[in-house]
């Protein structure tokens, strides 16, 4: 069972390399926020609210949890099995649904707006987690997993392969940017938006991370390359860029030692961890300065300070 740490340093939060001694504050520790959810996914940050929203996928509701009172609730019941979320530059939720095999927006009035439910008149397989460049492009990845069962979503047959998409802001183009991919996941860019990262969550002989440079265009990717070899029994997830370019990433599964997050370098160097109690699914960076890590995990939220701050659009 899972305790708070009684001393500082919170020895949870390990120093792998020392360039991560300057993220750990050695005065702050893991805090649990909220616990009793079947698999927490998509955390997002509301700073004009100063709330949390977090999807709990089997539950199909998206939770709230409110910085000033630490109470949680419920946002949204039926979610449409919501997975992952973000913002858009103008402050809307995006949000990936597995039940209705679509991303859509929620309007400042509350209503939702589909954004994309289909490919060349094919639906979508089951979007999974969300990314809004600073141009207004939303990129998602499609794996297959909420179609495997009615567990997080509903059983149904692919009818495309598990791709990662582009909708273009203006004219609301969708476009295939990596097709067929092992089972793409969590998704990211760099502070400064040339790189995209993806987690291939069936890539074999281990799970990886995989970065592309995006041209001037915003558009295209090119140079592939693995940048995190996961290793036997590795499992990467959400992962979300901080300022300096590290990558902090949602682990676990594999081997109960290995789960928590996991930060690597830009040098793709395993630098730090924060070791949690079960799988963190997925990560992101909220609070006033950005500066407080929150992490979704199959059972509940945790939360880290830290001495850095998420990158723009995370």
């Amino acid at each position: 069972m899972w305790q708070p740490s009684a001393i500082y340093p919170d020895p949870a939060v390990e120093i792998l390399d020392e360039r991560f001694l300057k993220y750990r504050l050695f005065n702050a520790a893991v805090e649990r926020l909220a616990e009793g959810l079947r698999w927490g996914e998509g955390p997002v940050w509301f700073g004009d609210g100063r709330y949390l929203l977090v999807s709990d996928i089997p539950n199909d509701r998206i939770l709230r949890w409110d910085e000033e009172t630490g109470q949680v609730s419920a946002f949204r019941r039926p979610s449409g099995k919501a997975n992952g979320n973000t913002r858009d530059r103008q402050g809307r939720l995006v949000t990936c649904e597995h039940g209705g095999r679509r991303v859509t927006r929620t309007e400042y009035d509350g209503t939702v707006t589909i954004l994309a439910d289909s490919y060349r008149g094919h639906p979508l397989n089951s979007p999974n987690d969300v990314v809004v460049r600073s141009d207004g492009s939303v990129w998602f990845t499609d794996p297959a997993f909420g179609i495997m069962s009615h567990y997080e979503g509903q059983v149904a047959t692919p009818e495309l392969p598990q791709n990662v998409y582009r909708l273009d802001p203006a004219s609301g183009t969708l476009d295939a940017v990596v097709e067929d991919v092992r089972g793409p996941n969590g998704l990211c860019f760099s502070p400064d938006e040339t790189i995209l990262y993806l987690v291939e969550s069936r890539a074999e002989p281990h799970r990886q991370i995989v970065a592309f440079d995006v041209g001037a265009d915003g558009r295209a990717l090119a140079n592939r390359r693995v940048v995190v070899d996961a290793g036997p029994g590795g499992t990467p997830d959400g992962l979300r860029c901080d300022i300096d370019g590290n990558l902090w990433c949602g682990w676990g599964m594999g081997a109960p030692e290995r789960d928590g997050v996991m930060i690597f370098a830009p040098d793709s160097t395993a630098i730090g961890r924060i070791r949690l109690p079960e799988r963190c699914a997925n990560v992101c960076f909220g609070g006033r300065h950005r500066n407080r890590l929150f992490m979704a995990t199959g059972r509940g939220l945790y939360a880290l300070y830290v001495n850095t701050q998420g990158a723009a659009g995370g």
